[in-house]
């Protein structure tokens, strides 16, 4: 396997495909590289160099009981970008990775990045406080730990379903996908996957996205159930300096495995924009 290891001693997994322009990608919770399989295969065959890494705590990378927070996991990404010499390079974060993405570009991505893409992302907060009254209450996310305490592969076998948005009518549900989702997040560490919650939901994005300068793309579905729209993508939007916000009308949080078929070339045509 391919992987750096940290100054803290955790190993990171990662996928490195190819040559020509990099790009990285940033899985969501509780995933792993495996998630971006598509992209990554599609890109490449575009003539693309495709990157993609395991979290630490999740997938392949080590299982840490420490570390499991936002400044963190950017530290684990400018050390991968140092370690592959990443220079020009486009990141795409989706969900959790989409709050990664922004943090690494914005506090260590000078003179290495080219162009964001956030996908269904998690910035610039999803915890509902004052500053922020439009978003979840913190119920919502000391439930999703409770159900991850109590029985983490059932929990892991039912959230697939919002995630995909099979709980609608006319998108049935696919065992295939299911699997997948379910397969991924069983082979992260209980511990860091519980931390995650926190991270992902707790974190303040904010000045990160204030300060990312370069042109970015945010893309979200209109009815993703997992990170709703009104608080994450419109008001990224507006915090970003350069950014185009691109929204699909009945897609779900997991819109880059039911609708690749749409995802992919907006994402090239991103990439290959001026």
């Amino acid at each position: 396997m391919q992987s750096i290891t940290t100054t803290d001693g955790a190993e990171i997994f990662y996928k490195d495909w190819g040559s020509g322009q990099p790009i990285v990608f940033h899985h969501g919770w509780p995933l792993c590289s495996d998630d971006w399989d598509t992209q990554l295969l599609y890109f490449l065959a575009h003539g693309y160099r495709v990157i993609a890494h395991d979290r630490r705590g999740h997938g392949r990378s080590s299982h840490t009981a420490t570390g499991n927070d936002m400044d963190t996991y950017a530290r684990d990404v400018a050390a991968l970008a140092e370690h592959l010499d990443l220079r020009d390079a486009i990141h795409v974060g989706h969900s959790t990775g989409g709050g990664e993405a922004a943090r690494y570009v914005a506090r260590h991505g000078a003179g290495r990045v080219a162009k964001l893409v956030l996908v269904g992302a998690v910035p610039p907060q999803m915890l509902r406080t004052p500053a922020n009254p439009g978003g979840l209450p913190r119920e919502t996310f000391d439930g999703l730990r409770k159900e991850l305490a109590a029985s983490r592969a059932g929990f892991y076998w039912t959230f697939p379903v919002p995630f995909y948005g099979f709980n609608r009518a006319g998108n049935p549900l696919s065992e295939p996908i299911r699997m997948n989702w379910w397969r991924q997040g069983m082979m992260g560490g209980a511990k860091a996957q519980y931390d995650c919650i926190a991270a992902f939901s707790e974190t303040d994005f904010t000045e990160d996205l204030k300060q990312i300068t370069m042109p970015t793309l945010v893309m979200h579905g209109d009815d993703d159930q997992i990170v709703p729209i009104a608080d994450s993508a419109v008001l990224s939007a507006k915090l970003l300096r350069n950014a185009t916000l691109k929204v699909y009308a009945g897609y779900p949080h997991g819109m880059c495995t039911t609708h690749a078929d749409t995802i992919n070339p907006d994402l090239l045509a991103f990439f290959r924009g001026g």
